[in-house]
């Protein structure tokens, strides 16, 4: 696949310049900034681009004189994008949190209570990420403290469109490998993990001799029978 031709960042002002400035032909300032001849037609008929400031294209380092002059001499030459004097560093693009339409915002509690009761095993960051909620919503839905805690039922988030059903699938299979590999490490070290089901989203690791005992219920006492019974 060919590389698109860069262009100016400003081929209407590059236009206009271009236009007052130099005799080249409307379809050499048109291949250069990226218009159709007749919108360069246009502006040099002050009919399109009225009140743009033309942008000098040599001074800003995208022509240069010479290939200007040998142009104006050859309507078939088609001029290009000089290469830059700086190489500009690559700036990586932070990922910008999940967006969610203003209608849905409202139905993010019923997910993440959804998300809680089926899959408590799921770390407050995944649910984070794949809602697009916050810990201290997350927390208040856990501990039924939200201000509309009465009115939240849970609700797949699927079916509300907050994500796919690829999305949640793979949260549930990160989240289920990580309580495998807690449980692993658990048994290695001795320890027992103790599901947080009301508490703060996470597993408590507790030495196994001291892990709580559930005591069998003591039988009733059978009382003697009272006078006048068999």
């Amino acid at each position: 696949m060919v590389a698109e031709t860069q262009k100016p960042l400003m081929p209407k002002a590059t236009a206009v310049w271009l236009v007052d400035n130099t005799s080249l032909t409307f379809e050499q300032v048109a291949d250069f900034c990226g218009l159709h001849p007749l919108e360069v037609k246009g502006i040099a008929d002050e009919d399109v681009a009225k009140g743009i400031k033309g942008m000098d294209p040599v001074s800003a380092g995208q022509l240069t004189r010479e290939q200007i002059e040998e142009a104006e001499k050859n309507p078939k030459l088609r001029l290009k994008m000089a290469p830059p004097k700086h190489k500009m560093p690559i700036v990586k693009q932070k990922k910008a949190p999940r967006y969610t339409p203003v209608s849905k915002r409202q139905d993010k509690p019923d997910a993440v209570y959804w998300i809680l009761r089926n899959h408590p095993e799921m770390p407050d960051a995944d649910i984070i990420k794949l809602i697009g909620t916050t810990k201290a919503t997350i927390q208040k839905i856990r501990e039924r403290s939200h201000w509309n805690a009465t009115n939240i039922k849970a609700v797949d988030p699927v079916t509300l469109g907050l994500c796919s059903q690829l999305e949640l699938d793979l949260a549930v299979s990160r989240a289920e490998v990580k309580r495998i590999r807690a449980e692993k490490r658990a048994a290695k070290a001795g320890t027992t993990i103790l599901p947080l089901n009301d508490g703060p989203g996470t597993s408590q690791l507790i030495p196994a001799a001291e892990a709580p005992v559930e005591e069998p219920a003591e039988e009733p006492t059978e009382l003697p029978p009272e006078d006048g019974e068999a």
